[in-house]
């Protein structure tokens, strides 16, 4: 029975991960990085410090009881593929998949958090055939929004050009300070989803891309505004999902008139969430990862390891 574990120590979470290639199952323990209340994130010596304890228990519960013989390791090694990409999070991860290969005497892959990102979202819509297609991704969360053309690479499994990005602030950012405006936890996304579900109120939006290129700060100061005007923390909620919807609809709108119709796949956390999903969904015909895929995970490590080694 071929079993792959991937781990990824992303700015977000810790996360360890097994596949049955045979059964074509995943198993997953992780565990948000734990951020003070009214704070946006970690330094890197806070996420590194919190990777290096949290690793053990996410590997314990991982493989709990059972004997697991394992016949590779995938592992997240930067953030993207891309010169000057780096994180020193991403070497408590490294670190451990090196560890585990010595010792167990098996290859250990590496690769970027995005192509993860990518590889999760396959693996989670089951269309891990687009490996040996030319798509179109999204990577949307706390530090990326991403348009990417993506095109079959026998090393690296993909390779990626960007069609276009934000240009300020990104689509996670953005959340998760209208979310702190209206006092919610960080990370914000689910409990500003909850608050946006309350809201009736329609928008019309046209965001103005550069390029490909959008710019989110503006919806910062929009948010703000609204919360300084007395309007209801429903309503501005609603207003700024709506706004990251329209924007990445212009986005994709672009990179199709730009390259062609082909198929699409969304990921990342910012794209687990409901409204914008549905919206997209009713516009394009488009791949999703599940909500557990969506947001940082192990499982595209695992997938990227087991296609590395023939198994998928």
């Amino acid at each position: 029975m071929p079993i792959y574990l991937g781990v990824d120590t992303s700015n977000y979470t810790t996360s360890t991960a097994l596949i049955d290639t045979e059964k074509m199952e995943a198993i997953q323990c992780k565990k948000l990085l734990p951020v003070k209340e009214g704070e946006l994130g970690l330094r890197q010596s806070d996420a590194v410090f919190h990777h290096t304890k949290q690793l053990p228990e996410m590997v314990s519960a991982l493989f709990g009881n059972k004997k697991i013989s394992l016949d590779a390791i995938g592992v997240s090694v930067r953030p993207r593929n891309i010169e000057g990409s780096y994180m020193p999070c991403f070497l408590c991860g490294e670190g451990l998949a090196d560890s585990l290969g010595a010792v167990n005497k098996i290859s250990v892959h590496k690769t970027s958090h995005q192509i993860g990102h990518i590889l999760a979202a396959l693996f989670s819509s089951q269309k891990l055939e687009l490996v040996n297609e030319k798509f179109i991704a999204f990577h949307v969360s706390g530090g990326t929004t991403d348009c990417l053309l993506v095109t079959p690479d026998k090393e690296k499994v993909f390779d990626i050009t960007e069609i276009g990005s934000s240009l300020d602030i990104k689509a996670g950012q953005a959340i998760d300070r209208t979310g702190l405006m209206l006092e919610l936890k960080f990370p914000c996304g689910k409990e500003l989803e909850k608050l946006a579900a309350m809201s009736d109120k329609k928008y019309k939006l046209k965001p103005m891309l550069k390029n490909g290129n959008c710019c989110l700060s503006g919806l910062e100061n929009k948010c703000r505004k609204m919360l300084d005007d007395g309007e209801r923390k429903e309503d501005i909620a609603n207003y700024c999902l709506s706004f990251i919807y329209s924007t990445i609809y212009e986005m994709t709108k672009f990179a199709l008139d730009r390259y062609g119709n082909m198929p699409i796949v969304y990921a990342g956390g910012v794209m687990s969430d409901k409204l914008i999903r549905d919206k997209l969904l009713q516009k394009f015909d488009a791949f999703f990862a599940e909500p557990d895929f969506s947001c940082d995970n192990a499982v595209g490590t695992a997938v990227f390891a087991a296609i590395k080694e023939n198994a998928l």
